[in-house]
C-alpha cells in the first residue's frame, strides 16, 4: 500500500467590514494511501495556523475540538493534530463532500467509484461548499463558485439520474453537476439560487424511492416546526412531474454593512435588500463536536451530545440548546426518524456571540415499519436506542434540570404529532402518501408506559384548562 503526504491550503470566510471574503487560516498536512482497495483513505493530518491569521480580530477556530483557539498563544507555530487519534480534523472533514458528492466529482472526472485520494475530493468541492471554509491545493490558488439557478432544475434531474445509473453524463450537463459537489448525504441534490440570489439545496427524487421521499420530509419538517423546533425555510417544486424539495441553505445570511444583525432568530431567513451582502456562517456536525469518528457513531447516545454541547457551545446557548436536542431525540421517537446519527445533528457559529450554536433541523423523515419496537441510530436512554418516551427519560437529566420539564416537552410534541395527518394534508400531501407514511408516525400509546401516558394526558389536560378564559378575563362573553 503507498501512501503519499499532501500539503493543501485551508481559507476561510471572514465578515471583514470593508473587505469580507476567504483569508488564508493554514496549511493542511495530509497524508493518505493511493492504490489501495480503500484508496484516497486519509490516514493522518497535521494542521498549522498561519500567524496572520491569528492576529485577526474576527477569525475563528477551524475545528472546535481539535483546533480549538481558546488559548491562541498554545496553537501559535504549533503543529496541531486530531484528537482521540482520529485520521482527520472534524471541521475539515465536514468542508468536504459527502457520499453524493464524491459520486458527482467521479462522474465528472470519469473515474471509478471511490478511486480518487481525499485531498482530490476535497479539492474538487467548490467554494460554495458547506460552512466557512475552503480547501485549495496552495495559498494563490482562486475561490471556484458552482451553485446553479433554479431554473436549471429539470437538467439537474437528468443529470442526477445519470450519475445515479452510473451512466455517461451528457456533455450539456456535466457543468450543472458542479453544483452538487458540495452537498453531503448520499441522495441526490444540488446548490440552487433562487431570482433574488438566495442560496437553497434543491433535493430530488432518487432510484429506488417507495414513496415521495422529498414531499414527506418537507411534510415532516414542517410537522416539527409546529412542534417548537428550529426548521429552515423550506418550499417544495413540481418539476416535471417529480417533486424537488428546497432547504434554504442556513449557512448563508444576508447583511447590510453598518447595520446591525438582528439581535435573535436565525441569521438565515434574512432577505438580500438593496445594499446587502451574502455571508458565511462556520458549520460543524454533531460528529466533530463529540470528537469521534463514522464508525463510532452508532455507538454514541444523545447525552453524549448534549454533553459536547454543554463543553463547546457559547454558553448563552447551552440552555436553549441541550432542551431543543431533547426535542428532536422525543420528535424522532414519534416519526421513526432512525437518520439521526451525528452527521445529521450540526452546529454553526454565531457572530452576535462569537461562538457555536446548534443548526436548524434537517434530514428527517419517517421510515415506516411494522416492528413494534423501534430504534434510532443514537443511542436514547438506559435502554440503548429503543425508541420509547419512557426510555428517553431516563436520560433527561443530560438534558434538562426537571423531570417536570420533560413530560411537558413530552406533552407539547404529541400534542402536534398526533395531529399529522391533518397537517400534512393542509401542506399538499395526496391520501396515497399519508397511507405510505401512517406505519412510521406513532401513538402515545406505542412508545409510552400507562403510567408515562398517564402523566403526558394530564399535563395535556391542565394546558387545556389554562388556556380557557376565566370569567372577568378577555374572551369572555
Amino acid at each position: 500500500m503507498a501512501t503519499e503526504t499532501r500539503e493543501l491550503a485551508v481559507f476561510a470566510w471572514l465578515p471583514e467590514r470593508d473587505d469580507p471574503g476567504f483569508r488564508p487560516a493554514g496549511l493542511l498536512n495530509l497524508t493518505q494511501t493511493r492504490g489501495a482497495p480503500l484508496s484516497g483513505a486519509a490516514l493522518a493530518s497535521e494542521f498549522r495556523y498561519g500567524l496572520r491569521y491569528l492576529e485577526r480580530p474576527l477569525s475563528f477556530e477551524i475545528d472546535p475540538v481539535s483546533l480549538s483557539l481558546r488559548d491562541r498563544n498554545h496553537v501559535r507555530g504549533a503543529r496541531l493534530f486530531p484528537v482521540n487519534g482520529l485520521p482527520e480534523f472534524g471541521g475539515i472533514r465536514d468542508a468536504a463532500p459527502d457520499a453524493w458528492g464524491r459520486r458527482v466529482i467521479e462522474a465528472r472526472r470519469k473515474v471509478p467509484a471511490n478511486s480518487l485520494t481525499e485531498a482530490e475530493y476535497l479539492l474538487d468541492a467548490s467554494s460554495d461548499r458547506v460552512g466557512a471554509l475552503d480547501v485549495r491545493a496552495h495559498r494563490d490558488a482562486p475561490a471556484t463558485s458552482a451553485a446553479s439557478d433554479l431554473r436549471s432544475l429539470e437538467d439537474l434531474l437528468q443529470a442526477a439520474a445519470a450519475v445515479e445509473a452510473g451512466e455517461p453524463v451528457p456533455a450539456a450537463l456535466a457543468d450543472l453537476l458542479a453544483a452538487g459537489q458540495t452537498a453531503g448525504g448520499a441522495r441526490p441534490k444540488a446548490s440552487v439560487r433562487d431570482d433574488r440570489g438566495v442560496l437553497w439545496l434543491a433535493k430530488f427524487p432518487a432510484r429506488g424511492d417507495t414513496f415521495d421521499v422529498a414531499r414527506a420530509e418537507y411534510c415532516t419538517l414542517e410537522l416539527a416546526r409546529r412542534a417548537g423546533l428550529t426548521v429552515p425555510q423550506l418550499q417544495v417544486l413540481d418539476v416535471s412531474g417529480r417533486t424537488v424539495m428546497l432547504i434554504r441553505r442556513f449557512d448563508r445570511f444576508w447583511s447590510v454593512p453598518g447595520v446591525a444583525l438582528p439581535a435573535s432568530g436565525p441569521l438565515g431567513e434574512g432577505e438580500p435588500v438593496v445594499g446587502a451582502r451574502e455571508a458565511r456562517l462556520p458549520f460543524v456536525s454533531g460528529l466533530t463536536l463529540v470528537g469521534c469518528s463514522e464508525f463510532e457513531s452508532p455507538t454514541k447516545r444523545y447525552a453524549d451530545l448534549a454533553l459536547a454541547i454543554r463543553e463547546h457551545v457559547a454558553a448563552p446557548c447551552v440552555r436553549a440548546d441541550v432542551e431543543e436536542l431533547f426535542v428532536r431525540m422525543l420528535f424522532n421517537v414519534f416519526v421513526s426518524n432512525d437518520d439521526d446519527h451525528l452527521r445529521n445533528h450540526g452546529f454553526l457559529r454565531d457572530p452576535r456571540m462569537g461562538g457555536w450554536r446548534l443548526s436548524p433541523l434537517y434530514d428527517v423523515v419517517p421510515r415506516p415499519g411494522q416492528a413494534h419496537e423501534r430504534y434510532l441510530h443514537l443511542e436514547v436512554g438506559d435502554q440503548g436506542k429503543l425508541a420509547t418516551l419512557d426510555n428517553a427519560l431516563t436520560h433527561h437529566p443530560a438534558f434538562l434540570g426537571k423531570r417536570t420539564r420533560a413530560i411537558e416537552l413530552m406533552r407539547r410534541v404529541w400534542s402536534t404529532v398526533r395531529g399529522w395527518q391533518s397537517i400534512f394534508e393542509e401542506l399538499g400531501a395526496p391520501g396515497s402518501l399519508i397511507d405510505r407514511i401512517a406505519p412510521a408516525i406513532r401513538d402515545l400509546d406505542d412508545i409510552a408506559s400507562p403510567g408515562l401516558r398517564a402523566e403526558i394526558r394530564r399535563t395535556a389536560l391542565r394546558a387545556t384548562v389554562a388556556q380557557i378564559p376565566r370569567a372577568g378575563q378577555p374572551g369572555n362573553a
